[in-house]
């Protein structure tokens, strides 16, 4: 160690965590412009800047802390929990690999450089096992044993923390430019590696922290787009980035996620944070989620982000593919015809279930909201999610960064009144109140077909009569599906109304629309009647008025 290196203790490595942020905001343009690979996003400067962001802010709760273990600790949790993107996975990995040596037994004051290596080659290790095992050269990982490998022979050669860290980051530079001939698409576009020229700022803010002196890089020219394959020539990237963290997995089950997130796409990552059952998950994938329901099978995911990938879509990264969607939960093809006709985007019951009527679960609501593709999302149940599923379901998407905002539909009568008055160029909140509001201003009931004897508030029903049904009660038993709708819909018009929306189930005679046109037209002159075949279960009939 020079006379004027500093030692690297927790006050020194807050510094160069500070220093780090500093450096990353100054060339993150730079690491950009040089994001060819895996993906060509344009973000991995971005991605490790506020990756480190977080890993900083984490630190400095430990402003007081003497312990050198209890920061790197720190700036480990802080990366991992704030990760962005395949370049912030990998970052939250070298920063744990530093944790886990300094974190030992035995109190640690400040770090040697044969503590140094081995904190950089535990990294290393990490880095590669969070990318399934396999190993890329011409990828940060090349850059990461290089300075691994330096720290470590100047450790055994009895050098100083100073001089090791100027053989780390000369050792680093150097492959950093080796990375051109080993990855095509580097070669191809005329640029290093994007997270190995990040990897190397970071090193270069160490070095600087400890020695006081800053080295002078080389320019690192942006890529030759024009140089890239032409889109269409190869397989489509991938639309979505998806990340989350992973509570409650056991370390076997994780092989079997990374091969189910293998099927759904390409650069997946899965990094362990330190704790048991706790990791980090990344993927590109076109069906995010797919990949969030890989992660609910095996474990508990939270802090869920999901950000369109530049390619095919024309979306700039980090964002959803659209700002705002409806999704509406139905019940028969005619109904997902329906909805979808009007923009919505439809979830389904199970066709396949042997029940009347099938419910939708949160987990299944979970991925609809996800699979909408937009940052909000105007929520139609109608009917057919129960209240601690929907609550359960919308939570969990809230948490996750969707703004979801429940209109409250109990029927799909009301849902097409909610959906007729949408506007996507509203505030959310003022597109869901007036939804709600056209909701909630139509009555609506059913009719249903008996199937047993039995004593209602209408008087007793045989099998087969038709049950005209409102507010949960039966106020209608009449010996036939079409005179059962037709006293639920003289009820439902007693208080008035210029619109009677009636949808018709599966299996009902299609002469029962000719009787309901003659009755409205003959017993109220003026209303208006639409009809629709939606081929839902259960109820024969689902009438709404206006």
């Amino acid at each position: 160690m020079g006379d004027s290196d500093r030692r690297l203790d927790a006050a020194t490595l807050r510094d160069w965590a500070h220093t780090a942020v500093g450096d990353l905001i100054t060339h993150t343009d730079e690491i950009n412009q040089l994001n060819v690979f895996p993906v060509a996003d344009s973000d991995t400067g971005t991605n490790m800047l506020f990756t480190m962001r977080s890993a900083l802010a984490e630190a400095n709760t430990e402003a007081a802390s003497g312990e050198v273990g209890r920061v790197a600790a720190a700036l480990s949790s802080g990366a991992l929990h704030g990760a962005r993107g395949n370049s912030g996975v990998i970052l939250s990995q070298i920063l744990r690999g530093l944790a886990d040596v300094m974190t030992g037994p035995q109190r640690i004051d400040a770090v040697d450089p044969t503590l140094l290596g081995a904190g950089l080659r535990h990294g290393v290790d990490l880095v590669v096992t969070s990318m399934g095992g396999r190993e890329v050269p011409g990828t940060i990982v090349s850059v990461l044993q290089a300075a691994a490998a330096a720290v470590e022979r100047s450790a055994a050669d009895g050098h100083g923390l100073g001089s090791a860290l100027i053989a780390a980051t000369d050792a680093a530079a150097a492959a950093l430019d080796a990375t051109t001939a080993q990855l095509d698409v580097l070669a191809e576009a005329g640029v290093v590696d994007a997270g190995g020229r990040g990897l190397l700022v970071l090193l270069d803010a160490l070095r600087s922290t400890v020695t006081g002196q800053a080295p002078v890089r080389r320019a690192y020219p942006p890529a030759q787009r024009s140089r890239l394959p032409e889109a269409g020539t190869d397989s489509p990237a991938p639309q979505f980035e998806v990340m989350y963290l992973l509570g409650e997995c056991e370390p076997d089950d994780t092989e079997v996620l990374r091969e189910r997130l293998n099927q759904l796409g390409e650069s997946v990552a899965i990094a362990t944070s330190g704790v048991v059952g706790g990791y980090s998950v990344h993927v590109h994938t076109d069906d995010a989620g797919a990949a969030v329901e890989a992660g609910l099978e095996v474990g508990r995911p939270r802090r869920i982000q999901i950000s369109a990938l530049a390619g095919p879509t024309g979306l700039p990264p980090g964002s959803w593919a659209r700002e705002r969607a409806v999704l509406a939960v139905v019940d028969g093809d005619g109904a997902g015809s329906l909805f979808g006709s009007e923009g919505a985007c439809v979830l389904r019951p199970d066709p396949h279930s042997a029940e009347p009527v099938t419910m939708v679960t949160a987990q299944q609501l979970l991925r609809a909201l996800v699979d909408t593709g937009a940052a909000q999302v105007m929520l139609l149940p109608n009917g057919y999610v129960a209240a601690e599923e929907l609550v359960a379901g919308c939570t969990a998407a809230i948490g996750w960064g969707i703004d979801v905002v429940p209109v409250p539909t109990g029927s799909m009568v009301q849902g097409l009144s909610a959906l007729a008055v949408h506007d996507p160029g509203r505030p959310a909140v003022d597109d869901g109140y007036t939804m709600a509001r056209a909701a909630g201003s139509t009555r609506h009931g059913s009719v249903r077909v008996a199937t047993e004897h039995a004593l209602t508030w209408a008087g007793s029903c045989r099998p087969g009569d038709g049950l005209g049904i409102a507010g949960d009660e039966v106020l209608i038993v009449a010996r036939d599906v079409a005179k059962a709708a037709i006293g639920l819909i003289d009820l439902l018009l007693a208080a008035g109304g210029e619109l009677v929306t009636v949808l018709f189930g599966a299996g009902v005679d299609g002469q029962v629309v000719d009787v309901l046109i003659r009755h409205v037209h003959d017993q109220h002159p003026g209303t208006e009647l639409a009809t629709y075949f939606t081929g839902h279960r259960g109820d024969a009939l689902l009438i709404g008025v206006e």
